[in-house]
């Protein structure tokens, strides 16, 4: 079983700066892919950034150059640096992490979400 834990989100005004957190644990299971999605008010939940393995990242088109996400193997963690945001980045931003374990294979695992509020 997986267990993710987010943290770092709030209230900040509109061109400030956020940083979440989403650390996994467990035992078992390897991590695979790792990512970040939100969901606003109304709106369909959608991808704000992924990490491979490897490292690649990929972004929404709209948040390249704002958001960076990036992660710590040793601490199975995957962060999301948020600069300059905008009161349309408001939303509830959910974790996501993909592992793989010997006998149930591939699982996908979200984190409880955390709130990020811009104010204008």
């Amino acid at each position: 079983q997986v267990q993710l834990v987010e943290s770092g989100g709030g209230l900040v005004q509109a061109g400030g700066s956020l940083r979440l957190s989403c650390a996994a644990s467990g035992t078992g299971f390897s991590i695979t892919d790792m990512g970040w999605y939100r969901q606003a008010p109304g709106k369909q939940r959608e991808l704000v950034a992924s990490i491979t393995p490897g490292g690649s990242t990929a972004y929404a088109d709209a948040l390249k150059g704002r958001f960076t996400i990036s992660r710590d193997y040793a601490k199975n963690t995957v962060y999301l640096q948020m600069n300059s945001l905008k009161p349309e980045d408001t939303a509830v931003y959910y974790c996501n992490v993909r592992v793989w374990a010997r006998f149930a294979g591939s699982s996908n695992y979200w984190g409880q979400g955390t709130q990020v509020t811009v104010s204008s």
